[in-house]
């Protein structure tokens, strides 16, 4: 197969990844847009566990009666932002540099060494993601963190880039890395592996767009769950990280370390049952929404590699 299974004939390769990136931006942005209370909580539950100490739904609870419903979409701009332009860069990433391992290799040696090929080509759409969404995530986890520090989303970085230049929004680069690289490289390979393995068990040809979707959902929700893990502790050191300003003269290395070594495993790992239910509902729904925006925009396949 020397190219993607979408009518490659009816469209040129740009009009087909262009879909792709389509779908993927709209995924995500409507996954983490509505999935932004979940992340407030985690948040807080990660930043502050002293208080926040009651797990998910004590956590909904103490927001609430602390600073009222509204908190609950805190950061909702740049969440919504920030994932619109990373789902784009992600999943037409992901299906473009498929491709370009099977022009490189060929397509049989591409499917002997799939699995490979699903590592390789979502690290690197995730590292190209991951320098479009930073300043976003940066300024989420500032907002969220500190609620008075502005008003919205373009007030919050200009204040940034005011006070503390450019570099701010990049202070959490090596951690957004550490955590979406690995979380990306496991949520599509085991979404590969899962869904592979229940199609082998049906015919796809006949299958039901219901049915697509409802492989689409699991197979999503069990490779959430198992990127949400993998990623955690990256997912922390992210949070603390863009808390707060810098010390003077404190490089971000210097920073990793120290709260790498206030956290602990344990601690690293705060917040897990919030994160769990939130990437684990957020990862389905993405492969769903994903799936049904591109049969709806005639690309109905990707780069298919599977046997």
């Amino acid at each position: 197969m020397a190219a993607p299974t979408a009518p490659k004939e009816e469209m040129s390769a740009l009009n087909l990844y262009s879909r792709f990136a389509f779908a993927g931006a709209m995924c995500c942005a409507i996954t983490h847009g509505a999935a932004t209370p979940l992340d407030v909580v985690k948040t807080r539950i990660q930043l502050d566990p002293v208080t926040y100490n009651r797990g998910m739904l004590g956590g909904f609870r103490q927001v609430i009666q602390n600073e009222g419903a509204g908190a609950l979409l805190t950061g909702f701009g740049p969440t919504a932002a920030g994932y619109f332009l990373q789902g784009a860069f992600k999943f037409g990433g992901y299906e473009f540099f498929k491709q370009q391992s099977i022009n490189a290799v060929g397509y049989e040696t591409a499917k002997n060494n799939r699995t490979a090929v699903y590592l390789a080509s979502a690290g690197a759409a995730e590292f190209i993601a991951d320098i479009a969404l930073c300043p976003l995530e940066a300024t989420r986890i500032r907002l969220v963190s500190q609620p008075t520090f502005a008003s919205g989303l373009l007030p919050a970085m200009t204040r940034i880039l005011k006070e503390e230049g450019i570099g701010a929004f990049y202070s959490g680069f090596g951690p957004i890395l550490f955590k979406q690289v690995p979380y990306t490289m496991a949520k599509f390979v085991v979404f590969e592996k899962v869904s592979e393995a229940i199609l082998s068990k049906v015919n796809k040809e006949t299958l039901s767009d219901g049915g697509k979707t409802g492989i689409n959902l699991g197979s999503g929700l069990i490779a959430g769950l198992a990127a949400a893990i993998i990623s955690q502790p990256a997912d922390t050191m992210l949070s603390k990280i863009n808390k707060t300003q810098g010390a003077p003269g404190e490089g971000t290395v210097t920073r990793l370390i120290k709260i790498a070594k206030e956290l602990g495993i344990r601690g690293s790992y705060g917040g897990i049952g919030a994160r769990l239910f939130m990437v684990g509902s957020i990862t389905a729904g993405q492969f769903a929404i994903y799936g049904d925006i591109k049969r709806m925009l005639g690309a109905t396949g990707g780069v298919e590699i599977g046997k």
